[in-house]
């Protein structure tokens, strides 16, 4: 994922305690190292695991519920609640491809655990509000919440956390200053909402005289630590705003379709050099599909490449994790799928890369490792018990439905 476009054929990743040894032809794979376990997947591509950069992992619950499910959000809310949900959300992840998603719920302490149990990357929203919520009752109390998980988590190999804030217009300017002051102090990342909705926007220059990224540019949060989710309402002088801070843009392109009726100007970022990750979700349909959001996303860049980029190598920077993760390159961790290209509608193959962008689907995942270890083998979940987790998320949909 360094070299535009470039496929390495008859190659081979070595892996040693999680991290990737080296990446060279096959032959001299053989000859330079006696590996005690080899995979081979003779008809397939190998890439570094998506990045779902901004998701609500724990609503996959609601996938397939009522209309009016979400007005008992609040109410049903729990550590169950989140612990079930992010459980159905994983393994729908790691089947499609995904090794580390960006959360932002309530309870992200439960979502960590999960994570940890399964196997899975993840960065952990650390939610900042200031009305009340089954996490907290106050800034304070979420600020303060907020700094207990990140310590649990300090060091963790799979688990990194920010600072998840609420919307713009639901923030004080003093609630803001803290978090950019704690953010500096602690160099920690943060994920927002911006630009998302025409109204937002409307909502910010009547109360403020600005527009959103204006305000938090006026507050000191616009460094390269934010990862700004949706911006489907950026201006040119939002976007050279943003190509001038550093900040990173996630863009969800199926949800600002659904929810606004427009697709964010996803050339004109790239065109500036901004930092593009590409994250699913949820929107209105509640889907979590990220070749969906790839597909989109090279349609409105009019290249593959760059959509490949922005689910790969971009997401790890937008999500603060490209000296990690998000490239096959010595001394990353081996977050890596397997996309089988051997199905009658694999394409032409003459073209691996545009052939997996536009004709690309969860179907053609094969294998899954996160730091060299087998999550996903030949389409088979191996730490995950399907069965029970399809039951207890069908009861979930039935409370959602009745409100019980």
């Amino acid at each position: 994922m360094t070299m535009p476009g470039k496929v390495l054929e008859h190659h081979t990743l070595v892996v040693r305690d999680g991290r990737i040894l080296d990446l060279l032809p096959s032959p001299a794979a053989a000859a330079r190292y006696a590996a005690t376990v080899i995979v081979q997947r003779p008809a397939h591509l190998l890439m570094p695991g998506m990045i779902n950069a901004a998701t609500h992992a724990a609503r996959s619950l609601f996938t397939g519920t009522s209309p009016g499910a979400a007005a008992v959000e609040q109410r049903i809310v729990s550590p169950e609640f989140v612990r079930d949900g992010v459980l159905a959300a994983i393994a729908g992840m790691l089947r499609a491809g995904v090794t580390c998603f960006g959360d932002r719920y309530y309870f992200p302490d439960e979502t960590a655990r999960v994570a940890c149990e399964q196997g899975m990357r993840a960065v952990i929203g650390l939610p900042v509000a200031e009305t009340a919520s089954p996490w907290a009752q106050s800034a304070a109390e979420y600020l303060t919440r907020a700094l207990a998980v990140r310590d649990e988590y300090k060091d963790h190999p799979l688990i990194s956390t920010a600072f998840a804030l609420d919307a713009p217009g639901a923030l004080s300017d003093a609630t803001f200053a803290r978090v950019a002051t704690l953010a500096d102090e602690l160099d920690a990342g943060i994920v927002i909402d911006l630009h998302a909705s025409a109204k937002d926007i409307a909502q910010s220059v009547a109360a403020h005289g600005v527009r959103p990224i204006e305000r938090l540019w006026n507050l000191g949060l616009l460094t390269p630590a934010l990862n700004a989710v949706h911006m489907t309402h950026a201006n040119a002088a939002d976007i050279h705003l943003a190509q001038r801070t550093g900040m990173a843009v996630s863009l969800c392109p199926q949800s600002s379709i659904e929810s606004e009726g427009q697709l964010p100007a996803a050339s004109s970022l790239a065109a500036c050099g901004i930092r593009l990750g590409l994250a699913a979700d949820g929107g209105v349909s509640r889907t979590q599909d990220m070749w969906r959001e790839m597909n989109l996303l090279a349609l409105l860049c009019r290249s593959a490449w760059d959509a490949l980029i922005a689910a790969t190598r971009g997401g790890a920077a937008a999500v603060g994790l490209d000296a990690h993760v998000g490239a096959l390159e010595t001394g990353k961790w081996a977050d890596v799928c397997c996309i089988e290209f051997g199905g009658p509608d694999a394409g032409a193959l003459n073209d691996p890369v545009t052939s997996l962008v536009y004709g690309g689907h969860r179907d053609m995942v094969s294998d899954v490792w996160v730091a060299g270890r087998q999550l996903l083998a030949e389409r088979e979940l191996i730490r995950f018990d399907r069965a029970a987790a399809a039951a207890r998320a069908r009861a979930w949909t039935k409370r959602l439905n009745t409100g019980r």
